[in-house]
């Protein structure tokens, strides 16, 4: 088991019990998720940007316009902090003040270093590829060089952070539970709708699915 170290900024000032440094642990939600928000700061300003971040080891990558703000910033050794929360449950209690929800939720620091080297961004950008549609890689046009040449592609090291999360019923005052209301946990989830495809789809062609079934 890899234990990522506790830093200042790592360490939970309120509810501590809920937090872990696990690797494993981090990395399972950082492979489920499809949002990340980077936090920086550039002329003085702070910026958050949603992106779809993916991971490969234990690294955490990100892509962005060549000349773009970001890229820019990261050039400059600025540093980063990367968010990642899943929604798993709305927790319904019988107070006003005891609501809450079921999470998961991890934060990241540190620089990120650019990857520049032709055939190493190709890999991992193939890689986000198939995070999306699991084996979509081997089957689409890779990037060319012009394409390449366009996209800057940053990696975050996994090594400052933490994950926190809440799981379970309400926690209710006593003197509540005897309140004629309905107390529990209402499930989160999310799940893929039809698929809808292109005019350019020729009859009969099938998307795969990541699980091997096929839909037309």
């Amino acid at each position: 088991m890899t234990i990522l170290p506790q830093t200042p900024r790592t360490t939970a000032k309120r509810k501590s019990d809920r937090v872990e440094y696990d690797f494993d642990a981090i990395c399972a939600v950082l492979d489920q998720s499809l949002v990340t928000h980077l936090g920086f700061v550039q002329d003085g300003s702070p910026f958050v940007l949603p992106t779809n971040a993916w991971r490969v080891g234990d690294g955490l990558y990100f892509h962005f316009a060549t000349n773009g703000r970001f890229a820019q910033t990261l050039r400059g050794g600025a540093e980063i902090c990367a968010t990642v929360s899943l929604l798993d449950g709305l927790v319904l209690a019988r107070s006003a003040m005891h609501h809450s929800v079921n999470y998961r939720s991890v934060m990241l620091f540190g620089v990120a270093s650019e990857v520049t080297e032709a055939a190493e961004k190709n890999r991992v950008l193939m890689a986000l590829v198939d995070k999306v549609w699991p084996g979509r890689a081997a089957i689409v046009r890779p990037p060319d060089a012009k394409e390449l040449a366009v996209t800057a592609v940053f990696r975050l090291p996994i090594a400052e952070g933490s994950l926190k999360a809440r799981s379970g019923q309400p926690v209710e005052r006593h003197d509540d539970l005897a309140l004629p209301v309905w107390g529990g946990v209402v499930p989160v989830v999310t799940v893929l709708g039809q698929a809808q495809a292109d005019e350019y789809v020729p009859s009969g062609l099938e998307l795969i699915q990541p699980d091997g079934r096929r839909t037309i």
